[in-house]
C-alpha cells in the first residue's frame, strides 16, 4: 500500500528530465519531494535521443555523470543538416561545450530516464511510478496539490506547498486548471498548428548513417532526425503533415519511405534499415510558450513550460535548465513558502528568469521553424550557413542561448 506524507514541500507530475532534475535538485537542498509518474520505467518515450554537449555538465551537478556515459550510448560529434536535394552543411558538436566532452550523446530515453528517476529516489525523493496525476486539489483558486490515482484505481490525495507540471507536451495538469466558468483554461502553445503535424519514432537497425554523426533531413511538409544510440541501433525521429501521414494509410512505414526518404541523404541512409523497435506517434499542437506560472501554487517545467523545435537538438538541454532553474528558485525561498508565503516574489523571480534564459532562442527557433517546413527555403538556408562557419556557429548556439555555465550563476 503506498504510503504518503501529509504533505510535501514540492509534488512534481512527470518523471522525465525536467521533471527529475527538479527533485533532484530540490531533494539535495533539503526539500520534501514527491515525484510521480504514470509510466514504469523504463519505458520508450517518443524523442530524437540527442543528448547535447551542455547536458554533461547537468549530469555532473545531478550526480548521473558516470551512470549516463557507462549506459553504452553513441557519441555523437557532428550533426549534419540535409536538403531535400542532397546538399548538406554540418554543425560540429564540441561547439556547445568546448571545455568538456566535445561530443553529444545519443542515448535511448528508456535508459537515460530510469537512470535519473533512480538518481531521485536516492537523493531523498519520494517517487510513485503507476500514478497518473488524476485532478489539481485547489483551495481558493490556489494549487494545494494533487489527487492522484493509482493503476489499481485506488485514489490517493497529496498536498504540497508547490506543485510542478513537468508532464510534457500533455501539460496534464494545466488542462485542470480551470476559469470563471468553471471551464478548463488550457491553451495549446501560440503556435498552434491544429495538431496538423504528427511525429513518429522508432529505433532502426541497418542504417548507413555515417559513424559520429546525427543526420537531419528536410522535405515537404515536414523534417527528421537520424542518429546512433545504444546497442548499435539508430533512432529515427521525424514529424510529417497530417494530411501526407492519411494519404499513407497512417502507416508509419509507409510515411517513412514516402515522404521522409523523398530527402535523397534519408533515401540513400536508410534504404536498407528495418525496424528494431515498435513505432511509436503523436500528434503535436504546436511549438513555443505556453505558461509557466498558470495558477497560484503550480509552475511548469520542459515541454510543459515550452515545446522548442526538435531539429534544434536543445530540447534535452532546456528539460534540464528548466527543471534546475525552477529548483533553485524555489529553494531560496522554501523557508517562507513553509511559512504560507513567498509564493507571488517566487511567480516573478521565476518568470523573470525563465524568459531570460529561453526567450531568445525560442525567438531564433521559431523564425528557422519557417524554413524547416519549406524544402526551398531549407535549401537556400543550407547553402547560405555553408558558406561560413562564424555564421553557422553563432546561429548554432543561439538556439541554446550561449547557455554553457550561465546555471552556476543563477
Amino acid at each position: 500500500m503506498t504510503e504518503l506524507q501529509d504533505s510535501y514541500d514540492v509534488l512534481i507530475a512527470g518523471g522525465g528530465p525536467a521533471g527529475a532534475s527538479a527533485a533532484i535538485h530540490l531533494a539535495q537542498d533539503g526539500a520534501r519531494v514527491l515525484l510521480v509518474e504514470q509510466k514504469r520505467f523504463p519505458r520508450e518515450k517518443l524523442c530524437g535521443e540527442f543528448i547535447s554537449p551542455e547536458c554533461i555538465n547537468h549530469f555532473r551537478r545531478l550526480g548521473v555523470l558516470e551512470q549516463m556515459i557507462c549506459a553504452g550510448g553513441a557519441q555523437l560529434t557532428e550533426t549534419v543538416f540535409y536538403s531535400e536535394r542532397g546538399r548538406k552543411v554540418s554543425v560540429p558538436s564540441v561547439w556547445f561545450n568546448e571545455e568538456q566532452m566535445g561530443a553529444a550523446l545519443g542515448l535511448s530515453r528508456a535508459e537515460m530516464d530510469a537512470r535519473l528517476l533512480e538518481r531521485a529516489r536516492r537523493a531523498g525523493a519520494h517517487v510513485l511510478e503507476d500514478t497518473h496525476a488524476h485532478d489539481l486539489i485547489t483551495e481558493k483558486g490556489i494549487v494545494r496539490g494533487v489527487r492522484l490515482k493509482e493503476s489499481n484505481s485506488r485514489v490517493l490525495d497529496a498536498r504540497s506547498l508547490i506543485t510542478i507540471d513537468a508532464t510534457g507536451r500533455a501539460c496534464a495538469l494545466v488542462r485542470h486548471i480551470k476559469d470563471e466558468t468553471g471551464a478548463s483554461s488550457f491553451r495549446p502553445a501560440p503556435n498552434k498548428r491544429r495538431a496538423s503535424l504528427v511525429a513518429f519514432k522508432t529505433h532502426l537497425s541497418d542504417t548507413r548513417a555515417e559513424s559520429g554523426h546525427c543526420e537531419i533531413y528536410f522535405y515537404r511538409g515536414g523534417y527528421g532526425g537520424l542518429s546512433a544510440v545504444e546497442n548499435g541501433l539508430s533512432n529515427l525521429c521525424f514529424i510529417a503533415r497530417a494530411r501526407d501521414v492519411r494519404e499513407c494509410g497512417s502507416d508509419p512505414l509507409r510515411v517513412m519511405r514516402e515522404i521522409v526518404c523523398s530527402n535523397e541523404r534519408a533515401r540513400h541512409t536508410l534504404a536498407q534499415a528495418r525496424a528494431a523497435s515498435a513505432w511509436l506517434s503523436v500528434s503535436l499542437e504546436g511549438f513555443g510558450r505556453r505558461r509557466v506560472v498558470p495558477a497560484r501554487g503550480l509552475l511548469t517545467v520542459g515541454d510543459a513550460a515550452s515545446f522548442i523545435d526538435p531539429f534544434t537538438g536543445s530540447g534535452m538541454l532546456m528539460a534540464l535548465e528548466s527543471g534546475e532553474l525552477a529548483a533553485r528558485a524555489i529553494a531560496r525561498r522554501l523557508a517562507e513558502l513553509r511559512h504560507g508565503e513567498g509564493f507571488d516574489s517566487l511567480a516573478r523571480e521565476y518568470r523573470a528568469l525563465y524568459e531570460a534564459r529561453f526567450n531568445r532562442r525560442l525567438r531564433i527557433s521559431a523564425l528557422l521553424r519557417r524554413a524547416a517546413f519549406v524544402p526551398g527555403l531549407a535549401a537556400t538556408a543550407i547553402s547560405l550557413f555553408a558558406t561560413s562557419d562564424r555564421l553557422r556557429r553563432r546561429l548554432a548556439q543561439a538556439t541554446r542561448n550561449n547557455a554553457k555555465g550561465r546555471m552556476r550563476r543563477i
